[in-house]
């Protein structure tokens, strides 16, 4: 097991992409350089930065890509809407990913307040 993996907010984040590129996968092909890129890309930044910033030295750089992962949150929070807003994305399964992400999220800020308290626990 890789180090990163031991992080709930990994873990949890991991199953978000894959919902994610599944959802994607039945929207428009016109919308594959846009919106189906754009929120496979925010939640695949999630699990990436926290799997880069766990791998280097300091708190303070996994700090620094835990916020980045924080802020991807975000982003595909605004995609899936839009996407659900445009048809592409049955309200249901908006619901399902928006409580993964959520869930997602507040576990990356958990994990972001236990290093800036320079622990690093198996959040």
């Amino acid at each position: 097991m890789a180090p990163y993996e031991r992080f709930q907010a990994w873990q949890l984040s991991y199953k978000l992409v894959l919902k994610v590129y599944a959802a994607t996968d039945a929207f428009p092909k016109h919308e594959l350089y846009g919106l189906t890129s754009q929120a496979r890309r925010a939640a695949f930044s999630v699990v990436l930065n926290i799997a880069e910033g766990s791998a280097k030295r300091g708190d303070r750089e996994f700090r620094r890509f835990l916020d980045i992962a924080i802020g991807s949150v975000t982003e595909l929070q605004v995609a899936l809407r839009l996407a659900r807003d445009r048809g592409y994305l049955p309200v249901h399964d908006w619901e399902a990913l928006e409580r993964l992400r959520n869930h997602a999220g507040a576990l990356t800020w958990l994990l972001y307040k236990a290093v800036s308290k320079q622990q690093r626990p198996g959040l």
